[in-house]
Order: structure tokens, then C-alpha cells, then sequence
């Protein structure tokens, strides 16, 4: 099968992803556990195999079937440099790209991927990952994992958006502008619903400040509490707002 997409920059680097592997792990533990054969690719991991690594031991903890993990990439020459770390049957790497080398995963994770492509390249991409019923999720983040956004999708729907930093080191939430999805990334402009979100998100961590005396987390979690109070409808629990998250409806922001 012909690989779909193009070789990205392929930088990455340890624990860049640990936030988006624990939100997987913790809000599609559960689809893992039920499926009969829990497989999750990640598509795009770069020059080094080190991320795949960490997805595949964070899953591990899962309870159920063991789930396997397949890393995909479109350059050959990375696949190559990955095959030392396979361990089949739970963690192998393959050449592929949106088509995914024709597997059938429960969950994808494609992140600092689409970034990288235009945006009218987006709708493809996501229908081709999740046309065998995958749940995507597709997302970026800085170099270091402190700033990160991701959304999900299925049958090449997005259904939520999540925000996530680290806490210790924020200084505004405006900053999660500069690591929004490819899909949202060119909509913030004033006018727009992620713009609006995010201005009342940077809004209401401000008028928390006071609460620094306390802890970042206490003066995030006000910050969601007064984002949802606004009128966003903030899913989740404050279990995982204290962590940096917050997650809306993906319908919210069109």
C-alpha cells in the first residue's frame, strides 16, 4: 500500500508527549480495555523512536488486554533507525502514513503532524485515519511538552478540543495559541469562537492571579471554573483541571 502524506522535520524529543499519552490513557483507557484486539498507532514519530517508546510503557499500565503499538512513518530511512527498539508482538514500526499501512487501530495518535501540512489537507487526512473506525487524536505542542492542544476525531468528525500546559511555568493561557491544532490555528482572529475561548480563558487566569498565593492549580482551576461560568461548556472534572486541561465541545468552536 502506497503511503499517503510527505515527510515532516521529524523532530521530537523525551517526554514531549506525556501529556496528551496520559489524557489517552486515562479517556480512552476505556475503549482499549473493550476492544478485542487494542492496537493504537502513532503516525509521525519522528527522527527518533523515543515517544512511541513512552506511549507504548504508559498503556502498558492499562488494565485488560495488553495493548500493541505500532509506529508508522513515511520516511524509511527513520523506520530503519527504529527497528533496534521493536519489541512484536506489543511494539513494532512500519512505513506508512494517512492510510496507515492498512491496520485497523482503536486509537491514532498523530501529533506535530498536520502542523506541518496546509490546511485544506486536514479533512483528507482525518477521514483517512479514522475511516476503519479509529478514534484520532491529532494534536501539536512545544518542543519541551509544557504548551499542548489536541482534538479528537472520529469517521473524520472532530469532537473535542483540549488545552493542556504545565502549569508551573505558565505565564498566560494566550500562549496555547502558538500550538493550536492546523484546524483552529488560522481561525484565531478576533470574531472567532477559539479566539473568544481563549480570550476569556487568559481573561479569568488574570483576575485569578490572587490565588498564585496557593498554587498554579488552584488559580487554573478557578480560571476553567469562571471560563465554564462564562458559558463554555468545560467537560471533564477539576481532577483534571488541576493538571493544565481543559476540554470543550469541538461543535462549540463553529
Amino acid at each position: 500500500m502506497r503511503p499517503l502524506g510527505a515527510i515532516t522535520r521529524g523532530t521530537t524529543n523525551p517526554n514531549r508527549l506525556r501529556r496528551v499519552d496520559n489524557w489517552i490513557a486515562v479517556t480512552l483507557g476505556a475503549v482499549l480495555a473493550r476492544a478485542e484486539d487494542p492496537l493504537v498507532v502513532d503516525l509521525g514519530y519522528g527522527a527518533s523512536p523515543v515517544t512511541t517508546l513512552e506511549l507504548r510503557r504508559r498503556l502498558l499500565r492499562l488494565p485488560g488486554p495488553r495493548v500493541r503499538v505500532v509506529g508508522l512513518e513515511i520516511d524509511p530511512e527513520r523506520v530503519a533507525v527504529a527497528q533496534p527498539f521493536a519489541d512484536p508482538p506489543g511494539l513494532s514500526f512500519q512505513r506508512g502514513g494517512f492510510e496507515l499501512a492498512g491496520l485497523a487501530p482503536t486509537v491514532v495518535r498523530a501529533f506535530n503532524v498536520l502542523r506541518q501540512y496546509d490546511l485544506d489537507a486536514v479533512p483528507g487526512a482525518w477521514a483517512a485515519m479514522t475511516a476503519t473506525g479509529a478514534i484520532l487524536v491529532e494534536g501539536t505542542c512545544d518542543e519541551l511538552g509544557r504548551l499542548a492542544s489536541w482534538v479528537t476525531v472520529s469517521a473524520g468528525v472532530p469532537q473535542t478540543l483540549t488545552l493542556a500546559s504545565r502549569l508551573s511555568t505558565l505565564d498566560t493561557p494566550a500562549t496555547l495559541a502558538e500550538r493550536l491544532p492546523k484546524c483552529l490555528i488560522h481561525h484565531n482572529v478576533p470574531g472567532r469562537p477559539i479566539h473568544a475561548l481563549l480570550s476569556t480563558l487568559d481573561t479569568a487566569w488574570r483576575a485569578a492571579a490572587p490565588l498564585s498565593t496557593f498554587g498554579p492549580r488552584q488559580r487554573w482551576r478557578h480560571a476553567v471554573e469562571a471560563t465554564r461560568a462564562a458559558g463554555w461548556p468545560v467537560l471533564d472534572r477539576p481532577a483534571r483541571w488541576r493538571l493544565g486541561e481543559l476540554t470543550v465541545p469541538y461543535s462549540c468552536l463553529v
